[in-house]
């Protein structure tokens, strides 16, 4: 079944995109490298004026990573000690590693099982008189169900803030996620739909004071030069990422295009084969597939499939395979048993996805899958 004369696929290609922009990137990196303005300077505020016009948000505001985006909207948005917010604990631990920086505690609760986004009806159920917010994570590019959840938060006064670090690009009733809470946090690390050459991440915001906020917030927490009103973050975007990202914003429709071939690609071809679930796209909005992941029957189906896959030179990977309210470092907000992420965690597991993936390759991942299926 093993061509091993073919070469490995990976589970992101990086080295494919970068022939594509090269231009555009070696000429912006070159007349930033002669400007010689490298914080804050012009290629990032021309980044953050192009980002916000494309997600359709009055700001955005460039900052050091995904995880300080994070962190920068709990702390604008005022959520600190004594406040719960309700998230998903089917995520990377960035999501509810920023509630624990602001002395916030995440509240975990469980998922929708066809689409791994937080379930409104369990957040609806643990609303209590301590939450202040619910961040909803739009994973693996799906979005999560945000008109129930902005429905939730105006009915109890909540802060809605959207972790949009899988789902640039993606969209409910046309309006991009990351425009329709309060505030949204999306990262731009090298495997993101839209990423860098390295780290950097982006807050969003229609409001003009916690735009302000953000600002001082990511600068030291200084308006002018050596004048600091609180204690705030060094959390810069890099005037070189910005350069990168500036190259790669035209063609993010196209590259979110490309990925959305390929998943249905594999979701044409896999629906229906005994003991595995592609993912879905439930209606609400449009999914980017920054991963494809599906589930298998169990555990260790699981881990022989990804064991047949690596043999045909195959990558595949698990995302996540410990819930965070399971992880020993959220031992102190006492969750629950959550038997849907539970599960989830237990069978979950991606493919290859990236937007220059050939369908020919595509079409090897398949036949690898099918095999294991007999087995």
């Amino acid at each position: 079944m093993s061509n091993n004369t073919a070469p490995p696929i990976p589970m992101v290609d990086l080295t494919a995109q970068y022939p594509l922009i090269r231009a555009e990137i070696e000429q912006g990196l070159h007349a930033a490298l002669d400007e010689a303005k490298f914080i804050l300077g012009p290629n990032v505020q021309a980044f953050e004026k192009a980002a916000a016009a494309y997600l359709g948000v009055a700001h955005a505001i460039g900052c050091a990573s995904g995880t300080d985006a994070l962190h920068l909207a709990l702390r604008a948005a005022g959520i600190g000690p004594g406040d719960e917010v309700i998230t998903t604990p089917f995520s990377f631990i960035a999501t509810a590693e920023a509630i624990c920086y602001v002395g916030a505690t995440p509240k975990f609760v469980d998922i929708d099982p066809a689409t791994f986004n937080i379930d409104p009806n369990c957040v609806a159920e643990a609303i209590t008189a301590q939450t202040k917010a619910i961040m909803p994570v739009h994973l693996f590019g799906q979005p999560a169900n945000l008109p129930a959840l902005s429905r939730l938060a105006d009915e109890h006064g909540l802060i809605l803030i959207e972790d949009c670090a899988q789902s640039f690009g993606a969209s409910i009733n046309e309006q991009m996620t990351g425009s329709l809470g309060a505030l949204g946090a999306f990262s731009f690390f090298p495997s993101k739909n839209l990423g860098g050459y390295g780290d950097g991440g982006l807050v969003t915001t229609n409001d003009d004071a916690l735009a302000t906020e953000l600002r001082v917030l990511r600068n030291h927490g200084s308006r002018e030069r050596y004048h600091h009103q609180c204690i705030g973050l060094n959390s810069r975007l890099d005037e070189l990422q910005a350069v990168i990202l500036q190259a790669k914003l035209p063609h993010i429709d196209a590259f979110n295009a490309g990925r959305r071939r390929v998943a249905h690609h594999y979701t044409a071809a896999l629906s229906g084969l005994p003991g595995f679930t592609p993912p879905v796209e439930d209606g609400i909005g449009t999914h980017v597939y920054h991963q494809y992941t599906v589930l298998s029957e169990g555990p260790e189906h699981r881990e022989e499939v990804m064991r047949r896959l690596e043999t045909a030179q195959i990558a595949s990977a698990v995302y996540y395979p410990i819930p965070l309210h399971q992880q020993e470092a959220f031992a102190h907000t006492h969750p629950p048993a959550l038997p849907v992420a539970e599960s989830v965690a237990q069978r979950c597991f991606s493919l290859p996805m990236y937007p220059e993936l050939s369908l020919e390759n595509a079409d090897r991942v398949i036949a690898a899958i099918k095999h294991s299926a007999h087995v």
